[in-house]
């Protein structure tokens, strides 16, 4: 985001904190995002829904205790979502879920400077699929969201440089398993 444009949202944010209804524009703009970031973690449109609805109510409830530090509001919206969705699989006791689209999986691939195939994909699906949560979450944010790294350290509650380290082992482990070069400029 530009300079202006975050001055600009401050300002919606600002007018949200004593006008609710203004909360909408916010809503508007980040709804989309934020059920597609639970979608792929839960493959599941209902609970996607549900736990799309709660990030946003809790936002609304929480609006007034939002401070900028340094992140797009949205970064604090992907917090308040990536907690439900914890909170969900805490809950109901079951195995964390990721759905990794193809389409996504061709974009590590060519990140990776990987010459990709069908078949290759096929593999990198698998592989993804393998990965530890951790892992899985930060390659979602920096590669599906386009988060930096000091976005993601916030967004999980984590250090920048762990995020970093996750980045860097699963991209490690992405070449060890398929004996590739990354050529990878965070």
């Amino acid at each position: 985001m530009t300079e202006d444009q975050i001055k600009q949202e401050l300002e919606i944010i600002n007018q949200a904190k004593n006008d609710k209804q203004v909360f909408g524009l916010l809503y508007e703009k980040y709804f989309t995002r934020i059920y597609y970031f639970i979608f792929r973690q839960t493959d599941d449109e209902d609970v996607a829904g549900d736990l799309c609805s709660q990030t946003f109510l809790n936002a609304l409830n929480k609006i007034s205790t939002y401070e900028f530090r340094g992140f797009p509001f949205s970064a604090w919206l992907y917090k308040i979502a990536a907690n439900e969705v914890n909170k969900y699989y805490r809950k109901n006791k079951r195995s964390k879920i990721f759905s990794i689209e193809e389409l996504k999986i061709k974009e590590l691939a060519e990140q990776a400077d990987i010459g990709w195939d069908e078949d290759l994909i096929k593999k990198l699906i698998e592989f993804m699929k393998d990965l530890p949560t951790e892992m899985v979450q930060v390659l979602e944010l920096r590669f599906y969201e386009d988060r930096n790294f000091s976005e993601i350290a916030y967004i999980l509650d984590i250090t920048e440089s762990g995020a970093k380290m996750r980045t860097y082992r699963a991209l490690d482990q992405l070449r060890k398993r398929f004996n590739i070069k990354i050529k990878y400029h965070g």
